[in-house]
């Protein structure tokens, strides 16, 4: 039998034995949806068995394709086949048929070299389409059994070119198949601690980031799954993009967010202007919320008087005062404190009352009792006015009231000490940058638990009330059925109460803990992903710390790509305040995706950013150089459109992107789709039609065959990290890349003019 034959006979073996452990967790589940009722720690435990075998089910789906991709030769005689998932032969658990590529038996796939075989003769890639093997690359790692060719600082060349050169298509893939040693470095770090992944466009962060989150779901499988793994990223056509990896490498669990979904209840999708948003994200809005929060905490100018129990009450101005310092004394948050300065208010407006009924006449002590004052308070109490005047100087709020309220009234802008740039309308939408603001008013006001538990309290008292009616209904019935019958029958009512019966029925959470997660502002994960991290602001990290105390968290970014005002210019700035020196950094230097006649531009656009930083190598050309085309600024439009067809005759099958200045956006979009039915433009364009136009900020971690970009000069002038932003834009090309210009090209791109 030939190689080719026997490969595609061992793959045959491999999706016979998927199919096998797919039927029987099927079943399983089937089995367990048609049983009901129970006790409640027998539902649980179902419901524990069927989240079990659906999860099964879904991983076994999602790694039908490319189910096995190597294979490692021993020169000891030993085989291994290596996979996305685990599987073992059905008459020994303990002989794998297929080792999970996140497994120590894996490691020398990725890491063995020609100098460092590690015991490894021969390392395969198995090329797959479906079920059926299409190709075979093989690299031979012992050099006195055959000699080694290709490049020692990348493992797997011919795999690696293959897929680094495959069209794109709309959503990211997966690299499980080509991780090299540096990323293989990181994807298996340890879960403790902050790790820094600093590099490059091109360079694999967002890749290695995911195959990371996978990497430790893998490993410490029982702690995370339990708590929850967090990838936040910089817009919600990102996450659809990278939206499939994670399911291919056989995990479903991981909760993907921006930062516009942190805060339960809130869909922030709103754009505003990059100052605006600086000034949000800075430390500064601190102190603005501390004092907004103060300011809804009032006192009278002199007095308020309420009706009680038919006589006026005069509350004071002092009383209300003493309150409130009690309360603020206590340093909890606003919603908590409040009992207190109800409290405090009671017991001085008690005594006032003491005074004028039960003074005296002679001077003497007060006549009232102990518990005649006690009553007088539990009258103040239960007083619809007295709680509505409390109300008023230190009311109940929620986050979004108070921002609300905040940003849509210049007296309270300025009273907090706001930037007058802040206000808005009541009505605006919410941004992204409003969200940290959010999660700290949270924390400023708190939840009164006291209220929650008397809330949960009455809504158990009446599910209990309804069915000891359902019972006694249940009852009636048996007595008319059985009225002429002398043995005695036993039903519902003779062998449970109500209370046992409103156990019986309460609902069983079923939601993964990535769903509790996204529902539940106060969840701690156990670890937390951040992609184009150098993008958030300080107000954003703080949300962010919160989520993870453990700050066991992996970091990717690149500084010299941060746009944001208020984004990080360095790592310590961003992690110091929170761990000191205990992070690690650590850098990717190889580009993979950015062809290195693309990278020599690029580079002269990071060298006037910092001169001090270097960027990545590329792996490969693609011999194809940048071009440049000046055109009249009325003709922007028919030139776009020009160019948008010639590159995607160009690029086959593959993606174009459109990179253009704000300002342009819409104007150009609008010219594009009536042109070229079908593209994607828009807030949130959809990267699965072929081409896309959009802003440099909405481009973020993505990449595309072709890329045009529309006026660069535009581009740098539309912010001060405008060449940043440039940088961005000229290295999402993963083959050709060209410019649209109207005036002179900027100096960093002179190099194209040539």
């Amino acid at each position: 039998m030939s190689s080719f034959a026997a490969e595609q006979a061992y793959l045959t073996t491999l999706y016979q034995r998927l199919d096998s452990l797919r039927d029987q967790a099927d079943e399983r589940l089937k089995g367990i949806l048609l049983e009901s009722g129970g006790t409640p720690q027998g539902r649980a435990q179902r419901e524990a068995n069927r989240s079990h075998y659906a999860d099964q089910l879904a991983q076994m789906n999602a790694v039908e394709n490319g189910l096995c991709f190597g294979r490692l030769d021993y020169t000891a005689g030993e085989t291994r086949y290596i996979g996305r998932l685990g599987l073992s032969a059905p008459e020994h658990d303990q002989d794998p048929l297929l080792i999970d590529w996140r497994a120590p038996a894996s490691r020398a796939f990725y890491l063995a070299t020609a100098v460092s075989p590690d015991g490894v003769k021969r390392r395969r890639h198995l090329r797959t389409k479906g079920r059926k093997l299409t190709g075979i690359d093989d690299e031979v790692l012992d050099l006195e059994a055959g000699g080694a060719g290709g490049r020692e600082d990348v493992t797997g060349e011919a795999a690696l070119l293959s897929a680094l050169t495959a069209e794109r298509t709309g959503r990211m893939r997966d690299i499980v198949e080509t991780i090299q040693a540096e990323q293989d470095e990181i994807i298996r770090a340890g879960l403790n601690g902050v790790t820094v992944v600093q590099g490059g466009p091109g360079t694999g962060k967002t890749a290695v980031a995911l195959h990371r989150a996978a990497y430790l779901l893998y490993t410490y499988r029982a702690q995370l799954t339990k708590q929850g793994v967090l990838i936040l990223g910089p817009n919600a056509t990102f996450l659809r993009y990278i939206s499939q990896v994670l399911p291919s490498l056989a995990e479903t669990g991981v909760l993907l967010a921006t930062l516009g979904d942190m805060f339960p209840g809130v869909r922030a999708r709103a754009t505003e202007k990059p100052a605006i948003a600086a000034i949000k994200g800075r430390l500064d809005m601190l102190e603005v919320l501390r004092k907004a929060v103060a300011d809804r905490q009032a006192v009278p100018d002199d007095y308020v008087e309420v009706d009680h129990d038919g006589y006026p009450l005069r509350i004071e101005r002092s009383v209300l005062e003493d309150a409130r310092s009690a309360a603020r004394r206590s340093e909890r948050p606003h919603n908590v404190a409040r009992a207190i300065f109800v409290t405090e208010a009671i017991h001085a407006l008690s005594l006032q009352i003491a005074e004028r009924i039960g003074a005296d006449p002679l001077g003497g002590e007060n006549l009232l009792s102990a518990a005649d004052l006690a009553e007088t308070r539990r009258e103040l109490r239960e007083d619809i006015d007295v709680q509505r005047a409390l109300f008023d100087f230190w009311p109940v709020l929620t986050p979004r009231q108070v921002l609300r309220d905040l940003l849509s009234d210049a007296d309270r802008l300025e009273s907090a000490g706001g930037d007058p740039l802040l206000l808005r309308d009541r009505d605006a939408r919410w941004s992204p940058a409003d969200v940290p603001l959010l999660d700290e008013l949270a924390e400023l006001l708190g939840v009164d638990e006291t209220l929650q538990k008397r809330q949960a309290a009455q809504e158990r008292r009446e599910a209990i009330e309804y069915a000891e009616g359902v019972l006694e209904i249940v009852e009636g019935s048996r007595s008319l059925d059985f009225e002429d019958q002398e043995e005695e029958i036993l039903s519902a009512i003779d062998v449970v109460d109500a209370s046992a019966f409103v156990e019986r029925h309460e609902v069983i959470d079923t939601r993964t803990a990535a769903e509790r997660a996204a529902a539940d502002r106060t969840w701690v994960f156990g670890h937390v992903i951040v992609d184009e991290a150098q993008e958030l602001s300080p107000m954003a990290w703080r949300l962010l710390m919160r989520r993870c105390p453990s700050r066991s968290m992996t970091v990717v970014g690149d500084v010299a790509q941060t746009s944001e005002l208020t984004g990080a210019t360095g790592w310590e700035q961003v992690f110091e305040p929170y761990v000191a020196q205990r992070w690690n950094l650590v850098e990717l230097t190889v580009n993979y995706r950015t062809p290195a006649e693309v990278m020599a531009v690029a580079a002269d656009v990071l060298a006037a950013i910092d001169a001090a930083l270097q960027p990545p190598r590329s792996v490969r050309s693609a011999g194809v150089d940048p071009w440049a085309l000046r055109v009249p600024r009325v003709a922007l439009g028919a030139e776009t459109i020009a160019a948008v067809r010639a590159e995607t005759a160009e690029v086959g099958e593959g993606r174009v992107g459109v990179l253009v200045p704000e300002a342009l956006a819409e104007e150009l979009g609008r010219q594009l789709v009536e042109a070229v039915p079908g593209a994607a433009v828009g807030e949130q364009p959809d990267l699965l039609n072929q081409v896309a136009l959009m802003t440099v900020r909405q481009a973020k971690g993505l990449e595309f065959d072709a890329v045009v970009v529309v006026e660069p000069d535009e581009i740098i002038a539309e912010s001060p990290r405008g060449l940043s932003d440039l940088y961005v834009a000229v290295t999402r090309a993963t083959r050709r890349l060209g410019v649209l210009h109207s005036n002179d090209l900027p100096k960093v791109l002179a190099a194209l003019a040539s």
